[in-house]
């Protein structure tokens, strides 16, 4: 791991050790991946404006990040599946982002039971998809709360899976021993489909496609935990969202693995934090690969981001040490980043211009 020198050599190694299906599954996006590609392209547009003659003896990198202090304006996104890459699973995680200090999001889908990865210690959020038995989601995020998750995060641009091409022909199926341990043994997940993806078929059966604003007010009367809502993408969306009392919003597409030619998560980042003033806090999700690109997304509006396939790469080439290498390398990354634009910490990286 100490070879590492960008997330770049940890995503090759991990390419060495995992079967191409897994592979597949973690790096594809839908469709043709157009908005795959775009969420990195924006970031590669955007140009920083640095300051200079400002004394950066000293750059800090530590932030607030729903009401609580974080290391890094970053939290792991939720992931599914992460003992798809590794037998700890979401526990190594855990342990790595604990030991880093940054929050993990953790997926309903998670391999591992919730409880075990709060048991853990760090902040914990919980990612919770809206299933077609409604109490048994409000009983999921009761159970959420009861296990010492800090906030919930509803994903709210999935009504079912986006058409995944990688995953439809390599027709993917979970191994026996991989289940989504927060809802189910994983049923449909772990039967090969004849041309479609074991793991859509299952998520089409579990989640539901009628999740509405009632149902968001349902949630925010039922839980004392700060409501993320994440996949937001519209101006209309994010101004009903901070009327509606959501304490923070992630600005993604969901990694460009829903629906394909939809905006990058930067582009709408851009637009939405004027528009909102502050009303509830931004995230953004999707594309962010150093710390000059988490230093983009502050300048732009962001309170932190969240990186994914990153976390999924380190954790398949090292387990452990190889989640702690990546935070590494982006804790190094946006320290220099931020000196190098005469930011002292990340207050000031938010007044920070920038060309497009």
């Amino acid at each position: 791991m100490a070879d590492a020198e960008c997330l770049a050599d940890l995503e090759r190694a991990a390419a060495t050790v995992l079967p191409p299906d897994v592979r597949d599954f973690v790096a594809g996006g839908s469709g043709a991946e157009l908005t795959l590609a775009a969420n990195r392209a924006a970031f590669d547009r955007t140009f920083l404006v640095p300051r200079v003659l400002r004394d950066v003896s000293r750059c800090a990198t530590d932030v607030t990040l729903l009401g609580r202090p974080a290391a890094l304006p970053l939290a792991v996104a939720p992931v599914a599946y992460h003992r798809l890459v590794s037998e700890d699973g979401e526990l190594a995680t855990a342990r790595a982002a604990k030991a880093a200090g940054v929050p993990f999001a953790v997926s309903t889908l998670s391999s591992v039971p919730v409880e075990e990865i709060t048991a853990v210690g760090g902040s914990v959020w919980f990612q919770l998809y809206w299933l077609r038995d409604g109490a048994r989601t409000l009983e999921l995020a009761r159970r959420a709360e009861d296990a010492g998750c800090e906030a919930l995060m509803l994903t709210v641009d999935v009504p079912w899976m986006g058409r995944r091409l990688r995953d439809i022909r390599n027709r993917f199926t979970l191994p026996a021993e991989v289940r989504a341990a927060n809802i189910d043994a994983g049923g449909t997940a772990h039967i090969r489909p004849s041309g479609a993806s074991a793991v859509a078929a299952h998520t089409s059966e579990a989640f539901s496609p009628g999740l509405t604003w009632a149902m968001v007010d349902r949630l925010r009367e039922h839980t004392r935990l700060p409501l993320v809502l994440k996949g937001v993408l519209a101006r209309e969306d994010a101004l009903r969202a901070a009327e509606s009392g959501v304490d923070a919003l992630v600005v993604s597409n969901h990694g460009g693995r829903q629906l394909d030619g939809a905006v990058p998560s930067l582009d709408a980042l851009a637009e939405l934090a004027p528009v909102l003033g502050g009303r509830c806090e931004l995230l953004l999700d999707g594309g962010v690969r150093s710390g000059t690109d988490i230093l983009r997304a502050l300048a732009l509006g962001a309170a932190g981001v969240l990186v994914g396939r990153p976390v999924i790469w380190g954790l398949a080439a090292a387990g452990e040490a190889g989640v702690r290498r990546v935070f590494e390398l982006l804790t190094a990354e946006l320290r220099s980043s931020l000196g190098l634009a005469g930011c002292v910490d990340v207050t000031e990286a938010r007044s920070l211009r920038t060309v497009r």
